[in-house]
């Protein structure tokens, strides 16, 4: 009887997105397993292509179907197995996305590439008695020393390069016998020695965490601790406790900018062997950092959201730290949540799950009042340090004072105390790369669209306002509607101005930079952050990345520049962030034996979001944003889902993602489902592509959303060549 093989081909197509089925040849039948790479002959073209094996078949019915078989197989062990292809299948259907780049993330990219572990070959010594033979002299002995200390540590070149050694005396001795050669594989993994970090005792808080976690019975937990309460400490406890017990670990953070700070805390508590794994390392570092998991040479994996899908036998926690970041979710295809597939994946195979915040998101915080998540919480600081001292400007003031720099006057006093001191300060702006609102410096009045209650963008080529919600649009008027002053301006100023400013400002103060310009080269924010935190510049200056989990016990100022910056995104999550990032980066302050500051200059200090962070009421914020998206039937009461279209050519664009709305209204007509759009996205070109939107809002169900899938390839697939398309569920940003 003959056995098959359902496999996913390595191709792009949306057209050939499903398992084809393969005749396993009879030398194979007893090794191919679910998971195992393939080759296989696809199409009509000679060449073969990878294949992974998703499902084995005892036998089909073969009358009139020519079968191909499976050419060969690729790999001795299976990349994935079949719960992994479960949770594939799961994120197939829940990120409408196809079944090759969900396999991608489970396996390294270098795999498929061809990829092999790296060799060199390197010196070692076989015997040293060279006394009293013709060697018996300088420089054999030292030769023989040096490769005896480090014995497999060098090559030839390297022994010629470090300690000025000839090859041909090396060569000479290898040739003699007292030498030898062999290949040994290079580790590029991070193997680098870190200070041990001590373990410190629990505050009685922290020991009712950890005991809670292990004991529970629930999958999901939410740690809700406010900044400087000791979470990091609770997570080491807790992955201490799971390798005690034989399980392995994994700590999601939530961006590359806070991977350096973990790595060096969990080595030096956990040692080397800890995996490290996020988008800046190479694919040569990050296959054989997969490797070292798959051949369970470590327990413990800290990482960005791609680190979900190391290959860890016995999984007894993930952790996932600051849950609340938007880089949990993936703006790339496939779009998927990591929140989402940790949950996923902890019910199908039997860990836990525990995500940390003082901040939680309002779809997690909405999910602990209904009780499917369990709340921890710590409410002190660890240490007793107390919380910082906020002070709001109101910059419509300092206006009035004829103060026209970015510095308010008090923000000037704290800064010279500061420097005068020794102590180090923090400037955050949280300047997004784009989208500057438009408001009135006197009065605080901010633009907006009358439909949507979202903040009015302006677009300097035409000189107009636009809402990229509904498509509303306006011209821009330089009197203000409500006090009728013309100081009506659009906002925006960036971090190397704020350096500028300060150093104009206080003279030759020593400053670092943290944002995207300063941290594209690789290791360039771990440079920054131990530059900084060892008191090599007294003020840091950064945008987001400054604004999460850094710990600096010398920083007693923060000083927040623009809060309304992140408050006038035209994004109905803007009054959210806006209270994560203000209490994330007020956190940064007075977090050792000196108390900290933080001011906050904003022209809306009524604003309710600004207030309750400043009370450190993240409850009172909860319920207070939850009526707002209940009255204006956001998420978590209802689903957004985003079809992007993009093309070279505005008007093939512009036609069909009209009879793509269209033929969605017609679909959708007997429902209360929101469709908005299409129009123009926010960056409506990018790198030569026009980007237009439709927003479809409403109670749906993933079937619906996969048949509205279905429907916008149809009709666009003649054109395939010409329009990208993007569909998201729930994006981090609707602009």
């Amino acid at each position: 009887m003959s056995k098959f093989a359902g496999i996913i081909v390595n191709n792009d197509s949306i057209q050939v997105d499903r398992k084809f089925t393969y005749k396993i040849p009879q030398e194979l039948e007893d090794k191919i397993q679910i998971g195992h790479r393939v080759k296989v002959s696809f199409g009509m073209g000679k060449n073969l292509t990878d294949g992974f094996v998703v499902e084995l078949y005892d036998d089909i019915r073969e009358e009139g179907i020519r079968i191909k078989r499976i050419n060969s197989l690729c790999d001795e062990e299976p990349l994935f197995n079949y719960k992994d292809f479960i949770v594939m299948e799961y994120m197939k259907e829940k990120y409408l996305c196809t079944y090759i780049e969900i396999i991608r993330l489970f396996i390294p990219k270098g795999v498929i590439k061809g990829a092999k572990h790296k060799e060199k070959q390197v010196v070692y010594a076989l015997r040293r008695d060279i006394e009293g033979t013709k060697y018996d002299k300088e420089p054999y002995k030292k030769i023989i020393s040096i490769i005896e200390e480090n014995q497999g540590a060098y090559s030839k070149s390297e022994l010629n390069k470090q300690y000025n050694i000839s090859l041909s005396s090396i060569n000479t001795l290898i040739k003699n016998g007292y030498l030898t050669t062999e290949d040994t594989i290079i580790n590029r993994y991070n193997s680098k020695e870190y200070d041990e970090y001590k373990e410190r005792n629990l505050t009685i808080e922290q020991k009712s965490v950890v005991r809670d976690l292990l004991n529970g019975i629930n999958p999901l937990y939410l740690l809700k601790g406010v900044t400087g309460s000791g979470k990091t400490e609770v997570y080491m406890h807790i992955v201490k406790k799971m390798l005690e017990r034989g399980k392995s670990a994994i700590l999601l953070v939530p961006e590359i900018s806070l991977t350096p700070q973990m790595v060096e805390r969990f080595k030096g508590r956990f040692g080397k062997e800890v995996a490290v794994f996020h988008s800046r390392l190479s694919d040569g570092e990050r296959f054989d950092e997969w490797f070292r998991v798959k051949n369970g040479e470590v327990k413990l994996a800290v990482g960005a959201r791609s680190a979900l899908f190391l290959p860890f036998d016995n999984l007894g926690i993930i952790i996932i730290d600051e849950e609340h970041e938007n880089s949990y979710k993936s703006e790339s295809n496939p779009k998927y949540n990591a929140k989402e597939v940790a949950e996923f994946m902890a019910k199908l195979k039997g860990f836990k799950v525990l995500m940390g915040t003082a901040t939680p998101s309002i779809e997690t915080y909405y999910r602990v009042k209904n009780r499917e998540i369990k709340l921890l919480t710590l409410n002190t600081r660890a240490d007793g340090a107390k919380m910082p001292t906020i002070e709001v400007i109101d910059m419509r003031e300092e206006l009035r004072k004829n103060n026209r720099s970015m510095f308010s006057d008090a923000l000037k006093v704290k800064l010279k105390d500061v420097l005068e001191s020794g102590e180090q300060a923090i400037l955050f702006l949280n300047r997004r790369g784009f989208s500057t609102f438009v408001s009135c410096r006197k009065c605080g009045y901010v633009f907006k669209c009358n439909n949507c209650d979202i903040t009015l963008t302006y677009h300097a080529n035409g000189n107009f306002l636009s809402c990229h919600y509904c498509g509303h649009k306006e011209r821009l008027s330089h009197i203000c509607p409500n006090c009728k002053s013309n100081y009506v301006k659009y906002f925006g100023v960036g971090t190397e101005q704020v350096e500028l400013s300060l150093k104009k400002e206080f003279g030759d103060v020593k400053t670092l930079r943290m944002d995207l310009d300063t941290t594209r080269e690789k290791n360039s924010f771990e440079r920054i952050y131990r530059s900084f935190r060892d008191g090599e510049a007294q003020v840091l200056i950064g945008t987001q990345m400054i604004a999460k989990g850094l710990d600096f016990p010398n920083v007693t100022l923060v000083g927040v520049l623009a809060a309304d910056l992140s408050l006038n995104l035209p994004d109905y999550r803007s009054p959210e962030r806006t209270y994560q990032l203000l209490t994330q980066v007020s956190g940064r302050a007075g977090r050792g034996n000196k108390e900290g500051t933080v001011i906050i200059q904003t022209y809306s200090p009524d604003n309710y979001s600004l207030n309750y962070s400043i009370k450190n009421d993240y409850d009172g914020f909860f319920n207070k944003e939850l009526e707002v998206r209940k009255a204006m039937e956001y998420p978590p009461f209802t689903k957004i889902m985003v079809i992007n279209m993009s093309s070279k050519n505005e008007k093939i664009l512009i036609g069909n993602i009209g009879k793509v709305s269209i033929n969605l209204k017609k679909m959708l007509e007997n429902t209360n489902i929101d469709i908005l759009g299409p129009s123009p996205c926010i960056i409506s070109k990018i790198k030569e592509m026009y980007r237009w939107q439709i927003l479809i809002k409403g109670d749906f169900s993933l079937e619906l959303a996969n048949k509205v899938r279905v429907l916008v390839y149809n009709i666009t697939k003649e054109l395939a060549k010409h329009i990208r398309i993007s569909i998201d569920i729930n994006p981090n940003s609707l602009i």
